[in-house]
């Protein structure tokens, strides 16, 4: 499975549970599939795979957030990724701010050892691909 390593100062020094799916959020007149292969290019700086997509339903995360996620088979270096950014205060409240990845780095991971660095709520995706392959 690939992950990414969530970028800024809050998951700099963090492994479990700082990893991530390439996400992103949606409004209206966006479809979930839509967004999660603009998502893809915005966060990875990559296009999207082509191939069939398996759909492994929604999560809700700690802080609330939905997130819907498809996997689709693909061969991808994650030394070519080109990640998207973001700018924040930091540190907070200096008047200071900095520009940092959104993903900081990307790399395959198996199902077990996914388990033990991805986002909890996200956990749920990796026991329904797995569900999809046996």
């Amino acid at each position: 499975m690939l992950l990414g390593h969530l970028g800024g100062p809050f998951f700099a020094r963090r492994d479990a549970g700082a990893w991530t799916l390439p996400k992103g959020e949606y409004g209206p007149g966006e479809s979930a599939w839509a967004a999660a292969r603009r998502e893809f290019r915005e966060e990875l700086g990559l296009p999207p795979p082509d191939g069939a997509a398996v759909a492994l339903g929604e999560v809700r995360q700690a802080g609330g957030k939905v997130v819907t996620a498809w996997a689709v088979e693909a061969d991808l270096d994650p030394a070519t990724i080109d990640p998207g950014t973001f700018r924040m205060e930091w540190p907070p409240r200096s008047g200071r701010f900095a520009d940092f990845p959104e993903l900081d780095r990307v790399a395959w991971f198996g199902l077990e050892r996914a388990r033990e660095v991805i986002v909890t709520a996200q956990a749920a995706f990796l026991d329904r691909l797995a569900e999809h392959s046996a």
